[in-house]
């Protein structure tokens, strides 16, 4: 099932408030490095391409990704030459600054202002399909920063709203402020953790979840198991892709690699159909820089799972024996895990 031929691509409302996206999207993060060496311009443009070609129509980025040239160069670029009216496009504000030692988060009204200006002025359009806050600056209430966005709405610059890595509270706030359409969480075989709290608060308000990483950062699909892991990479820096956790998480990769062949799947597509089986609400948004991969994340649509195999899958893959945490521990203060603890200076 590695081939994503005459696969119709699902189309599924986002949320409560009318958008609509394709099932499956795609995430340009690494289009412009983190997890590899960046794309030239020419091949970043040719895979969106390429994946709209195929059904996508739901593409994400951030004004940090890059920074800033994810937008310019590949999203942006990308954008002029396919119909923007079929193109739901999602990009983030709110991290200001970023590198291995931490992040730095800004939620102010001027800010969030300023950060969807320059977006609308990158990407080249008039305006922005979804807009993020992509992390929670705990420093200034979120009916300030929503507050902000509501204008932002009212003036047709952003169409819907969305919040990254936030806390049950967090949302809930921020949702009686203005409708918030989805969330936009670490999803996967092996980071459930929003399983507990945020996918039914999510439930109960009536707001999609778009799951990100939702092969691992790439481990369902073979990194650090079939493919190596550039000294250079973010993953190098993750505790669970690192020394003896890695070890231990391999037993994980070995179980889904046996359960795929029960499916006649790929790993990785065992992997994300068990995301995409969790709800008709959640619309997981994997990258990659290689057609081949796209193909594969598509024909992850054509697994069918039932009540059991899902049941099987959970427990061959369980959260409960991931070695290591999901982030580095310079990042873990800015987790929706944390809100209720001050933000580093």
């Amino acid at each position: 099932m590695e081939s994503s031929e005459q696969i119709e691509m699902p189309r599924v409302k986002l949320g409560s408030q009318g958008l609509e996206v394709s099932k499956l999207g795609f995430g340009c993060m690494g289009l412009t490095g983190v997890y590899n060496s960046p794309l030239s311009e020419e091949a970043g443009i040719a895979i969106i391409k390429e994946a709209f070609n195929k059904g996508i129509t739901f593409f994400d980025t951030s004004d940090v990704y890059g920074p800033k040239t994810n937008e310019i160069l590949i999203v942006g670029k990308a954008l002029r030459q396919l119909p923007r009216e079929k193109i739901q496009l999602a990009t983030k504000f709110g991290i200001a600054g970023f590198d291995l030692n931490g992040m730095s988060v800004k939620g102010n009204p001027e800010y969030v202002r300023a950060c969807c200006e320059a977006s609308l002025d990158r990407l080249g359009v008039d305006y922005i399909d979804l807009y993020y806050q992509h992390s929670i600056d705990r420093s200034v209430p979120i009916e300030e920063t929503m507050g902000e966005l509501k204008k932002l709405v009212q003036e047709g610059k952003v169409k819907y709203i969305g919040l990254s890595e936030a806390s049950p509270d967090t949302i809930r706030r921020a949702h009686a402020v203005h409708p918030i359409t989805c969330v936009q969480m670490e999803w996967s075989l092996w980071t459930r953790d929003i399983e507990e709290d945020i996918v039914p608060l999510c439930r109960e308000l009536g707001i999609a979840i778009v799951p990100y990483s939702p092969l691992g950062r790439g481990f369902f699909g073979g990194k650090a198991i079939t493919e190596a892991i550039p000294s250079e990479s973010f993953l190098a820096r993750l505790p669970r892709f690192l020394g003896e956790n890695l070890e231990k998480n391999k037993e994980l990769y070995a179980w889904l690699e046996k359960l795929s062949g029960k499916h006649n799947c790929a790993p990785a597509q065992l992997a994300l159909a068990w995301v995409l089986h969790q709800g008709e609400d959640v619309v997981p948004i994997p990258g990659t820089t290689k057609v081949k991969n796209l193909e594969s994340n598509i024909g992850s649509l054509k697994v069918k799972l039932s009540e059991d195999d899902l049941k099987e899958i959970s427990e061959a893959v369980s959260v409960d024996v991931v070695a290591g945490s999901r982030l580095p521990s310079a990042m873990e203060p800015f987790s929706w895990r944390f809100a209720n603890t001050p933000l580093p200076k």
